[in-house]
């Protein structure tokens, strides 16, 4: 019977894509719910839409001013987090994988900071904006939107695409989720009909490859050429290229931006959460897309 620390290790997509707070902290409390749950016979599509629930929870506790109300939001996005760790492990060690999971996996994360965006717009909706007596209002709803759907949508599929970069290129197809979009486009238009569900996830999962690849010209040339022959050589050179920005892709999908959500709430200026992520965060998704496309272009 394997020990907790070979099951955690299991539970890990790969030692280079894992940040060290994942590593040293939610993903072993996530590991301890996964086995509890799993010996329940809860299915990890029920925890997700738990997660789901919290992560909403927060963002209506972060519109509050008052400390208690965000303390309270803080722990409902880290109980969040770890339902989000915990089905993906469940999801890895047990091989309980379905589409709906992930049609859900990927719709929790945009409901949790949605509804944190629409909790900080109300949060300063009568408040002034520093160093004047002008109130936020729709100045704070056009602040969270350039940073919620203007840049952190682009900078989290960005690097979420880099990191299933590195894993194609680390553990091959089976260890990772590089899809491309002629693909999943195909697949949608032989789907019948009939089948709704399905052809609304693959419809737009093909056009969040899109996306993607219409973002990364140069990697697209390079693996098109990689994939006519192959070279272990030229795949360990992507990889060691590749490897120092998996802190950026770390630092551009949850962690880095719960903390300073949890931060700017709890010392009541959280519009300095979108700033950050129009400032420092973008500045991130810059340099790591061009280390990235200099990277395969030069390969």
């Amino acid at each position: 019977m394997a020990t907790f620390k070979e099951l955690l290790k299991l539970s890990f997509k790969s030692e280079d894509t894992e940040e060290w707070l994942d590593v040293h902290f939610t993903r072993p409390i996530g590991l301890v719910f996964a086995l509890l749950w799993n010996k329940l016979d809860i299915h990890p599509n029920v925890i997700t839409i738990v997660s789901i629930f919290l992560g909403v929870g927060a963002g209506w506790m972060f519109h509050y001013t008052d400390l208690l109300h965000n303390i309270y939001g803080v722990l409902l996005l880290m109980f969040a987090n770890f339902c989000d760790s915990t089905d993906g492990q469940m999801a890895r060690i047990t091989g309980k994988k379905t589409l709906i999971g992930r049609m859900l996996d990927g719709f929790s994360g945009d409901l949790w900071f949605t509804s944190i965006y629409l909790g900080i717009v109300a949060r300063l909706w009568y408040q002034t904006i520093p160093g004047t007596d002008i109130e936020w209002r729709f100045w704070g709803f056009l602040l969270c939107a350039a940073a919620g759907i203007g840049l952190h949508a682009k900078q989290s599929s960005l690097a979420d695409y880099y990191r299933q970069i590195h894993l194609f290129f680390l553990l091959g197809k089976d260890g990772s989720e590089l899809d491309n979009y002629k693909q999943q486009r195909a697949h949608y238009e032989s789907l019948p009909k009939s089948d709704v569900l399905s052809r609304v996830f693959f419809y737009n999962y093909a056009n969040y490859c899109k996306s993607q690849e219409q973002r990364t010209p140069n990697f697209q040339k390079f693996f098109a050429a990689w994939k006519q022959q192959p070279s272990e050589a030229i795949r360990e050179r992507l990889l060691a290229g590749s490897r120092p920005l998996m802190k950026y892709t770390n630092l551009l999908t949850f962690n880095a931006r719960a903390i300073t959500i949890y931060v700017t709430c709890l010392l009541n200026c959280p519009w300095v959460y979108p700033l950050v992520e129009i400032t420092v965060f973008q500045a991130m998704y810059m340099y790591m897309h061009h280390k990235h496309e200099a990277l395969c272009a030069k390969l």
